[in-house]
């Protein structure tokens, strides 16, 4: 992609998200994920209102009168996104491809990380481990990230989650909230789930296109797997062809849910024929 060209999505990438940071998500976001704890701030003396608990006594004593310990929220976290580059997120039928939506996604959640002075870093992942950007603060490396969301290109074309949350465990030594984007095309991923999710904050937002639950009626077709190359012929005029896809899609997607569910693991699903707002409200409120 030609710079200017680059330059141009990412300012307005960046107006979009950092708007919706500012106005919708950054508040949300802070009360989703709280901070280690409450950290001693000053002492101040008594109003009507504050708790007896909260009296510093040895203060008092010296002054003579009331003082309270005035505590504040350890804010600082450290986020981390891994983000799915595989071929299958290069799908879409609707108004945008899975990997732009991805995009979007990622670059409110580093927005809304700036503006609770987190730290943000990005795990692009395939079948390897693609490119590991480093958590740091700042406008300037949010629109490094912004970057290399638009233009990044991986090596390697298949899917492995694991991989991923092992790499993630082995980098990230401290407890980090940890946004894992993809559309979850991958199996034996289980245990690494649930252990990934005991030393870290495991976020789950699957990525999905509508016409990869329901097969359109639109005739004998050539069906293309993104990561794998296979190509089959697939008869869409029939019903039975398309009750039965659309029936594996819902038990692939029932057992999805039950594994996060089990490992804990928040998550929402989002399609790109949809406002991603609204989902991504919905974790925020219910975490809260």
């Amino acid at each position: 992609m030609e710079t200017s060209e680059l330059l141009k999505k990412v300012r307005a990438i960046e107006i979009k998200s950092r708007g919706l940071s500012n106005q919708i998500f950054s508040g949300e976001y802070h009360s989703a994920f709280k901070g280690r704890g409450m950290a001693f701030s000053e002492n101040r003396e008594y109003q009507h209102g504050d708790e007896i608990r909260t009296i510093d006594w040895n203060v008092t004593a010296r002054m003579g009168h009331p003082y309270v310990k005035v505590f504040e929220e350890e804010r600082e976290l450290t986020a981390m996104i891994l983000v799915d580059v595989s071929a299958s997120e290069q799908f879409g039928t609707q108004t945008q491809l899975k990997r732009s939506l991805i995009t979007e996604i990622a670059a409110v959640l580093a927005f809304s990380a700036m503006q609770n002075n987190d730290k943000i870093g990005v795990i692009f992942f395939s079948d390897k481990i693609e490119k590991f950007v480093p958590p740091k603060k700042g406008k300037s490396h949010i629109l490094r990230i912004i970057r290399e969301l638009i233009n990044f290109e991986a090596e390697n074309t298949g899917t492995d989650i694991r991989l991923a949350l092992d790499y993630l465990n082995s980098v990230i030594k401290k407890r980090t909230i940890c946004f894992l984007v993809s559309d979850f095309e991958d199996r034996g991923f289980s245990d690494a789930l649930k252990i990934a999710n005991k030393k870290h904050d495991v976020v789950a937002l699957q990525i999905q296109d509508p016409a990869e639950q329901v097969l359109p009626n639109i005739g004998l077709v050539q069906i293309r797997d993104a990561e794998t190359g296979e190509a089959r012929w697939v008869n869409t005029s029939s019903k039975s062809v398309r009750q039965k896809f659309a029936k594996n899609r819902s038990l692939q997607n029932a057992e999805l849910k039950g594994l996060l569910r089990k490992s804990g693991v928040d998550f929402a699903s989002i399609h790109t024929n949809e406002n991603y707002v609204r989902p991504l409200m919905n974790l925020f409120k219910q975490r809260s």
